[in-house]
């Protein structure tokens, strides 16, 4: 991922960047498994992406969005939705995908999805954070990390 401006100095970039690189590594081996055949193992990863994201989303949307939706409301806006449209085919993994035949192709569909928006923050939101947030507004967002924890304490499996 980028390292051009300096936003990974903050911890809380840090992390969030953190979690986008352990998204990428997951998506590249449910592209593997799609490429296999093994759709229950493309499952049990899109639940490990699911893990991630669910604090990394929760403290973009409760802490770092809110402190740049006034100067980027369309940007902020369109990048929520699209947290909701990878959440809800991620969400599939938990049953849905045996009765649909389409889900493996949707996931990947969707995982490109992921890998678009994950560049769109880290080139856009965080440098944009970078530079525009004051103290405060970084107190909200580590306070946003304390409270929801991250998915990042454990190591990423080999197979």
């Amino acid at each position: 991922m980028c390292e051009y401006c300096g936003c990974q100095a903050l911890e809380t970039i840090d992390e969030l960047t953190q979690e986008h690189e352990r998204v990428v590594a997951l998506i590249s081996r449910v592209r593997d498994a799609h490429r296999d055949g093994r759709i229950a193992c493309m499952a049990e990863l899109a639940r490990e992406i699911s893990a991630v994201l669910g604090p990394h989303t929760h403290v973009e949307e409760h802490g770092l969005f809110p402190a740049l939706a006034a100067d980027f409301p369309e940007k902020i806006a369109a990048l929520e939705d699209e947290h909701r449209r990878i959440e809800a085919v991620l969400a599939e993994a938990n049953g849905p995908y045996l009765a649909d035949r389409t889900w493996p192709d949707r996931l990947i569909e969707t995982l490109d999805l992921l890998r678009e928006h994950i560049l769109k923050e880290q080139d856009g939101v965080f440098p944009a954070a970078l530079a525009l947030l004051d103290t405060g507004q970084w107190e909200t967002v580590e306070a946003e990390r304390a409270r929801v924890g991250t998915a990042m304490s454990e190591p990423l499996p080999l197979t």
